[in-house]
């Protein structure tokens, strides 16, 4: 058997997919986070393989890793760099290198060969890294641009800044060429060129961050773009985040960062089979024009592209660059230069126009069919010098054009000025959309869909999960959080992707966030995403709203910051990933000591800035609710949350083996706990606060309720949902969190069922009974005020998709990344089957019941070297069966209990079906 290899992310761009194969047994190599990563920083990268087998009962018993300088030592299996010895363990994620000291550039091979319960296996195929630029004395490169504007710029209002093009011409030394490494930085966008090959698929690269604390640069391997004589390197760069977008009256961005004009960093370094070395890099020896074609570009509102202004061959040997400019050094952005470990957004699939439609005499609508994130790519023929514009949004009004209200200061707006040729083809390079509607005008001639295609962006990662059900409703909300989670992937979790905002909000990706994760290996982003948030954390502790904190907000509230202690849980515990932990542990203390120091009064946490954010309102044209009845009270979800950060943080003491926060931590939250209960639980009522579900939930779902009022609570809930809102949801987004869950643990899932396939208002389906194919932002997006209706939001998701997963699907980790699995499918009256899916760190679960006349059956795959709980619904052990065979007496099953209306069951790894019968 062979299997391509999986890894966690792209670093180098260029893809190098091998096979390895042990027997039955197929091993999947990663590094770190990359597969042949290029560029990597970090000194002692961990490695990890996956496990495949067709067998039951795999488990590995022990390992050996090798890793070597050279391909050669490697095959004679010499690991000059590391050799681990045969250890005894099962453990085959994230060990960490332990070898000799590590130097930049230094290329490391590796292959490992394991011991399972089936036999010793061979050694696998050959994996390989490559280290970065450790030192700053290893940049030879210096920053490069043009640090002013030019005449068609405009540095008030909405910023315009043309594409910077950067050209240098050079040749190798007349020698055999053992490989060329480019090094590159962009800011705030760049696209390379060698000779005129693009260098790599990624787009809107690289990656965004506080470029006052941290600056990425990408490195890939360009060997084979090299020629004999004279060569040329050509780079063009966009704005992105790094020239801002809006500016006031005084050039400058009140509340909002702005960093500088682009510049370029570039470092090519050519080995030769000799042993010696050239390289070529960014100075003031290269050529610089801003009058190309790119005549504006800006996230918010557009690119502008003049075709009559080609630059033909500029990145090519030969051009005539005499009129460009020299190109000038700049000062180097304030942020530390680092090897960038996550991926890097790129193209990730291509779909067709639904329809076209004239709406008037220049006219056109396109519709997409989807609500998507990316840019329209056309075709066109016409006169030199014509323009076409196309203009994005989500909807359309009733007359049929498009509704740009909620689109805000956004001029979303792309032009194209042909060049007059035969047939012309273009998309933009520096900016994006969320859209579903194309007003299209000025096209020459009469548009079909067959000159338009949509191509959707977002970070370079695989779609781990597959889920469905046999309601339709469900399968449609979770098609439509598809299309929204991957349409806010941008280098961050961004909170929208169509008005002029599209910002890393904390607080919209909490619990999101795990649930995103049985969608998509987003491991690598969110790792990212926590390092945004301790850069932009103050001095004094405080943690912003938003990260990376391109809007300065600091707000100082429990909720919004919250997400950056619970994400870091759900990396451990959904990947398997403690090094978050590790790394960021320190700041989130000081987070805590902080607003401990401001806002704590006799144990009460008394500040919250958001409330709980877009809960339904009273009225429809309403974006927040104005009834206090709806509303739950501040210090209620300060507290809770404050109590939540208490116990993970004391978890994350556990596992660091640090005693005296263990205690620390442990004690205050009992103390926090004590004086929420004695302060806001009515033991008369079994009510908290003004008894909205919010209030009750988060005090039940953290521990917080004492054991004897429980019930009572939990009965309030119900009552508050079944009666005062007919069977809805009645959270905003921090009730969310807990909401499926809540319901489900307390024996209700049915309740969760109802909340879930509601197609009136408010509900997820009410959106889809109105047209939407991604998730609002508001219940009411369809009537609320447009200043705040955005239609591809993911926060209102709260815990849904992880209900989906772990309850309805029945996949759960019980122990972190899923080396232990329990499975305890909810099967609800009104569903009749759910299939489920997740290739896990250690492979592929699978989870596939249904139920049919009287009869539950199930088919469940448990990776390799792990091993699962499962609950199989039945009241008598003898009446379930594996494979056609009582359960207890298959191989690889072990019957434990019977409980709570479960057969209870260990199995090791295998396929296995079960079936029960009443």
């Amino acid at each position: 058997m062979k299997k391509k290899l999986i890894f966690f992310a792209l670093l180098s761009l260029i893809l190098f997919p091998s096979c390895v194969e042990i027997n039955k047994d197929v091993t999947d190599l990663r590094c770190e986070y990359a597969v042949e990563p290029q560029g990597i920083d970090i000194l002692n990268p961990r490695l990890s393989w996956k496990i495949t087998s067709n067998e039951r009962e795999v488990k590995q018993l022990s390992y050996r890793i090798l890793v070597a300088s050279t391909l050669e030592n490697l095959n004679a299996e010499t690991g000059d760099l590391w050799d681990s010895g045969v250890v005894e363990s099962d453990e085959s994620q994230n060990i960490v290198y332990a070898g000799q000291a590590l130097k930049s550039r230094t290329n490391c091979y590796w292959k490992v060969k394991i011991t399972t319960t089936k036999g010793e296996k061979e050694w696998s195929k050959t994996a390989s890294w490559t280290m970065g630029l450790l030192e700053n004395a290893d940049w030879e490169a210096q920053w490069t641009g043009l640090d002013k504007a030019t005449p068609d710029d405009a540095l008030k209002g909405r910023s315009r800044l043309a594409a910077r093009y950067l050209r240098k011409e050079f040749e190798p030394e007349n020698k055999k060429i053992k490989s060329a490494t480019l090094h590159i930085s962009g800011l705030g966008l760049y696209e390379a060129y060698i000779n005129g090959s693009r260098i790599g698929k990624q787009v809107l690269s690289p990656t965004p961050t506080d470029y006052d604390k941290s600056v990425k640069y990408n490195t890939f391997d360009v060997t084979k773009l090299i020629a004999k004589g004279k060569n040329a390197i050509g780079v063009t760069l966009g704005n992105g985040r790094y020239f801002g977008m809006r500016f006031d009256a005084n050039n400058e961005l009140a509340g909002r960062q702005y960093f500088g004009f682009p510049k370029l960093l570039a470092q090519l370094e050519i080995a030769y089979s000799d042993g010696s070395q050239q390289t070529i890099v960014s100075d003031d020896t290269w050529k610089i024009t801003a009058d190309g074609p790119i005549r504006a570009n800006n996230e918010y509102d557009g690119e502008e592209y003049d075709a009559t202004k080609e630059l033909i061959g500029w990145n090519k040997v030969g051009y005539d660059d005499g009129f460009w400019q020299t190109a000038e050094l700049v000062a180097a952005p304030a942020g530390k230069l680092e090897g960038q470990l996550n991926p890097n957004i790129q193209i990730m699939e291509t779909i067709k126009p639904l329809s076209i439609k004239q709406l008037n005499e220049e006219t056109y609508i396109l519709d997409m069919g989807q609500n998507m994130v990316g840019w329209l790519a056309m075709t066109l023929r016409g006169e030199k010098g014509k323009q076409v514009k196309l203009r994005f949004s989500e909807v359309l009004k009733e007359d049929g054009s498009l509704y740009l209200a909620n689109i805000r200061d956004a001029q979303v707006t792309d032009k194209y000025t042909l060049k007059g040729e035969k047939s012309e083809s273009w998309e933009p390079s520096f900016t994006y959309h969320g859209f579903r509607f194309v007003e299209i005008t000025g096209y020459p001639g009469v548009p079909t869909v067959k000159n338009f295609s949509g191509k959707v962006i977002y970070d370079e990662m695989e779609t781990t999960g597959h889920f469905e059900t046999s309601d339709t409703t469900i399968n449609q909300i979770y098609k439509n959080a598809y299309w929204g989670i991957r349409g806010n992937y941008r280098g961050m979790p961004t909170d929208c992707p169509q008005r002029d905002e599209r910002m890393g909000w904390l607080g919209d990706r909490a619990v999101g966030s795990q649930g995103e994760s049985f969608v998509f290996d987003n491991h690598l982003l969110y790792a990212k995403w926590l390092d945004d948030i301790e850069e932009s954390q103050r001095e004094d502790g405080s943690i912003p709203d938003v990260a990376p904190n391109y809007w300065v907000i600091y707000s100082d509230n429990m909720t919004w910051p919250g997400a950056y202690v619970i994400i870091a849980n759900m990396l451990y515990e959904q990947f398997g990933d403690k090094e978050p932990i590790v790394k960021h542990y320190d700041s989130m203390k000081k987070w805590m000591a902080y607003i401990q120091s401001k806002y704590l009064t006799d144990n009460i946490m008394t500040k919250d800035t958001y409330g709980d954010w877009c809960m339904p309102p009273e009225r429809p044209e309403l974006i927040h609710s104005e009834d206090p009845a709806r509303k739950t009270d501040a210090a209620v979800l300060g507290t809770t949350f404050y109590f939540r950060m208490l116990t993970l943080l004391e978890k994350y003491a556990g596992m660091l083996g640090k005693t005296e926060d263990i205690q620390q931590f442990a004690e205050e939250a009992e103390a926090v706990k004590a004086s929420f209960n004695a302060k806001y639980l009515n033991t008369e009522t079994m009510q908290y606060s003004n008894n909205t579900v919010t209030a009750n939930l988060l005090a039940l779902c953290y521990g917080m309720v004492p054991e004897e009022y429980q019930k009572g609570v939990f009965e309030n809930i119900v009552n508050k949902t079944l009666v005062d809102f007919n069977g809805h949801i009645s959270t905003g987004l921090v009730g969310a969190q807990w909401l499926m869950r809540g319901l489900s643990d307390n024996g209700r899932p049915d309740i969760a069922l109802k909340i879930a396939t509601n197609r009136d208002y408010p509900s997820w389906g009410f959106m889809i009974e109105h047209d939407a194919t991604t998730i609002w932002e508001l219940w009411n997006g369809n009537t609320a005020d447009p200043a705040m209706n955005s239609h591809n939001h993911v926060m209102l998701l709260g815990d849904l998709l992880v209900w989906f997963y772990e309850y309805l699907g029945g996949i759960k980790a019980a122990e972190p990344g899923f080396k232990k699995i329990e499975m305890k499918p909810c099967a609800p009256e009104g569903l009749n089957f759910v299939n489920a899916s997740l290739k896990s760190v250690y492979g592929t679960i699978e989870s596939a019941w249904k139920k049919e006349e009287g009869k539950f059956s199930w088919t469940i795959n448990v990776p390799a070297n792990t091993s699962a709980v499962i609950y199989v619904p039945a009241t008598d052990e003898n009446k379930v069966s594996e494979s056609g065979k009582p359960a207890s007496t298959a191989e690889g099953v072990k019957f434990v209990e019977l409980r709570d209306g479960y057969a209870v069951y260990e199995i090791a790894s295998g396929k296995y079906n079960f079936s029960a019968s009443n």
